[in-house]
């Protein structure tokens, strides 16, 4: 037996195995492109979103963002809201943060947690025949409404608001509006004029 040989064959079989499992977990994470109710599209920077924002969906977007670290804009096909709002916040700030654009796109539709989410945008646009609906929140049976002009339960969406961008002034003009637009089990779309009074869309 050519010991020399044998040894050589042994390593050599060792690198391509090697090489192929590498080629293959790299192809796992580029083909694994859904995170929860994000997508990632074949240019690798912009994601589809679709669906509701739920407790799992900031760890979602961890996933996502450590697989593809460049994403630039968000596409929303709809997102009728969230079932966890802390965690909205929070998703909704990272994106911020990241310098990440959100775009509603033709024919869809964002309400309520989604609507938060959507301004979450450091560029915010939309295509046509889009629907953007607000409401009150409600949980422990109470709703925002309970609650008078300046109460500490308004604090965490003003200050949202102002984290991404809107002035104090605007941030609370805006808050308000959503509150007493519509009772939590309805929903008030907005009007076009509404859109540009308060800024949902940049210039």
């Amino acid at each position: 037996m050519n010991l020399k040989k044998t040894i050589t064959s042994f390593y050599l079989l060792t690198f391509i195995c090697f090489a192929c499992s590498n080629n293959d977990a790299s192809e796992n994470t580029i083909s694994n492109r859904q995170f929860g109710v994000f997508k990632v599209l074949e240019d690798n920077s912009t994601v589809e979103m679709n669906g509701e924002v739920t407790s799992s969906s900031l760890s979602d977007f961890n996933q996502l963002e450590q697989a593809f670290p460049n994403i630039k804009t968000i596409n929303i096909k709809n997102c009728d809201g969230s079932s966890d709002d802390v965690v909205n916040l929070q998703l909704s700030q990272k994106v911020h943060q990241k310098g990440i654009n959100t775009h509603l796109m033709n024919n869809g539709l964002i309400a309520s947690g989604g609507t938060d989410f959507f301004l979450a945008g450091v560029k915010r646009t939309k295509g046509s025949n889009t629907k953007i609906g607000v409401h009150s929140w409600a949980g422990d049976n109470e709703v925002a409404t309970d609650f008078p002009v300046g109460h500490a339960n308004h604090l965490p969406y003003i200050n949202y608001y102002v984290s991404v961008g809107f002035t104090q002034q605007l941030a609370e003009d805006f808050y308000y509006f959503t509150i007493n637009a519509a009772e939590a089990e309805s929903m008030h779309w907005m009007t076009e004029a509404e859109i540009n009074q308060y800024g949902l869309i940049t210039p």
